[in-house]
This record gives structure tokens, sequence and C-alpha cells, in this order.
């Protein structure tokens, strides 16, 4: 692989954007750059290191912890909290948020939310999984331990978001509201290299992403886009391609490089979605956004405009290329005329 620029010297580089940077937030990136290095390594090992399979504990959802869940937690969490920006952090496998008030991190300007490992049960049979992570300022008083406010945010207000995708390559793809930008990972040299520059979802696509085994649990609306995306229409290239991996952080890297649509909706199982808003919804819509496409939810609202409740909050999410979000919101629509 050519080295073009790094992963810290473009993030450097980019400091010039933001006349008020410190600094403070090139330390976070790279303290997931570092902790995604040492999970690279270790889901390498997949097979041969004991991380496969469950720990036989579950998190507060009510889902079955994996060993790798466990294992990517920690690293991350002690990584972020080595570096003296960060007051706290919120996890998915967390019961609450964890408050750094040490005091290197108590005057820390930053709060992360993540989601460690997504897909991790994957990991068992060799295929792709990733991180999300998203980046805000803090509203409670410098100086003071975190509160709940500084985690219920809106997405409009993140600084920052992204994934690393654990593939056939690892890449860490990143936004501070300026693009999006992919960095590839050289084992060789330990170092992310810039391979996907401006990273932008095709206004068309002809993929739909769905778990389409749960069909007949789904919406109306979204059961007739279902149809709509399988019928044979030469004029809008239909039907379209069914890819789905089970990881979100797979379908959604896939679906911006290739054109696509994700939908994970509500069901009568999950009648408030399955997707954490907070630390999978807010940065993938985030990202989504920055890269010229869509990202809503079951009523039609911007995911980025949702008032966030409570940490572990579900939504129903949809996102991708931006005239296949607009086409489903039509059938959304459509159903809640419907039943008014």
């Amino acid at each position: 692989m050519e080295i073009t620029k790094t992963l810290g010297e473009f993030i450097i580089e980019k400091q010039a954007e933001y006349p008020d940077a410190t600094g403070e937030l090139t330390a976070i990136f790279a303290a997931i750059r570092l902790a995604s290095k040492v999970v690279h390594r270790d889901i390498n090992k997949a097979g041969l290191a004991d991380i496969n399979g469950a720990v036989g504990t579950e998190n507060i959802q009510g889902e079955q912890q994996q060993k790798l869940d466990v294992y990517a937690n920690e690293k991350f969490k002690s990584s972020l909290s080595a570096r003296g920006v960060v007051c706290g952090l919120a996890s998915e496998e967390e019961d609450s948020y964890v408050r750094f008030d040490d005091r290197l991190n108590v005057n820390g300007k930053y709060i992360v939310l993540i989601d460690p490992v997504d897909g991790s049960s994957n990991i068992d049979v060799n295929v792709s999984v990733g991180t999300v992570f998203s980046v805000y300022k803090r509203v409670s008083p410098v100086g003071s331990p975190v509160t709940d406010e500084d985690f219920l945010q809106k997405g409009r207000h993140q600084v920052a978001a992204g994934y690393v995708i654990y593939g056939s390559s690892t890449m860490l793809v990143y936004s501070t509201g300026n693009g999006v930008h992919g960095f590839t990972y050289d084992p060789s040299l330990g170092i992310f290299c810039l391979s996907h520059p401006n990273m932008r979802f095709p206004d068309d696509g002809n993929i739909y992403s769905v778990n389409e085994g749960n069909y007949i649990h789904f919406p109306t609306g979204v059961k007739k886009y279902i149809k709509y995306c399988q019928e044979e229409c030469p004029d809008t290239n239909r039907p379209y391609t069914s890819r789905y991996i089970g990881s979100l952080v797979s379908d959604i890297h896939r679906n911006i490089l290739k054109g696509g649509i994700f939908l994970y909706p509500s069901s009568s199982h999950y009648p408030e979605g399955k997707l954490r808003l907070l630390y999978e919804g807010n940065p993938m819509a985030f990202l989504a956004e920055q890269a010229g496409g869509r990202a809503i939810s079951d009523a039609g609202q911007a995911i980025l405009d949702l008032e966030p409740k409570e940490l572990h909050q579900r939504t129903p999410f949809f996102a991708g290329s931006k005239n296949m979000i607009d086409k489903l919101e039509d059938f959304l629509a459509a159903h809640r005329e419907e039943n008014s």
C-alpha cells in the first residue's frame, strides 16, 4: 500500500480548520486509534486466542455479552481514560456511564459514547465486525463530575463520530463535521493511512440491507418498501440487490461505497426498534449526513434531531443514499396517512 498521509498527520493538518482547537480532540483520536489496534490484533487471533463465544452474562439490554465485547470495552475505556481529556464514557456494555473523576480527567471537556464491538457474535464465524464511537463536548461545568445531561444530547451536537471496521482489512472512518474520511491500517508499519478521502454516498443505489427473516413483524410501510425494492422495473434499476451482513458497521460501510439503504425498523418484537440511539444511531447518522446521505426514524424525523430520554434508548433506524431514503419516506408517510 502506498503511504499518502497517516491518520495522525491528517488530524493535525485539519486542526487548522478549527481556530479554537487545543489538541484534546487529537488526543481522543489517538486513544481510539491505539485501542483499535489492540482489538484488531486480537480479532485476527480469533480461533487461536480465547475471545470467541459468550462470557455467560447479559448486558443491561438483556443481550448475551460476548468475550470480545467485554475485552474491547476495557481496552477502549482504559485508553481513553489515560489521556486526561475525557471526563466520562458511556458504553453499550456498561449499565451506566463511567465517570473519570481522577485529577487527570476531571477537567476534560469531552465525553465519549461507544459500542466497542458491533456484531460481535460474527467473530465466531470470521465475519466483519466493528467499533462505533461518538464524541460530544460536555454541558456540565468543567471540573465537576459528569451528569446525565452530558450524555443525553441530540446527535446534532456531536463534535465527531466514526467507526472502525475489522474485516479483510481494518479501517478507521471518521468525521468532525467536514466530510468523511477513511484510513486503512497497515499492520506491517502499525499506522493508519489515508485511503478513502471524502467518502460519499451515491445519490442512488441498488442495494437494500435488512433482515428479511423478520419481514412478517415489520410495519406495513416498511413491508411495502421492501416489495418495491424487489419489483422488476428497468427504468429504476430494480429489482435491487439484497445484501445483509448483520453488522451495522459493515452494512453501512458497504452502502457508503456502493450506494444503498440500510433498514432496521421497529417490529412486533421490538416496538421501539432495536438499535441504540446514542451508541449506534447518532454516530452513524452523523456520518451518513456528512457523506451526503440521510438517516431517519420510522416517523420520518432525522435521527440527529431525536431527543434522547435515556442512556440505552432504542430507535428504528434507516440510513443510506439520499434518493433511496426519500422513496422509503414516501412509503412510511403513506402508511401513516392510511392509519390516521
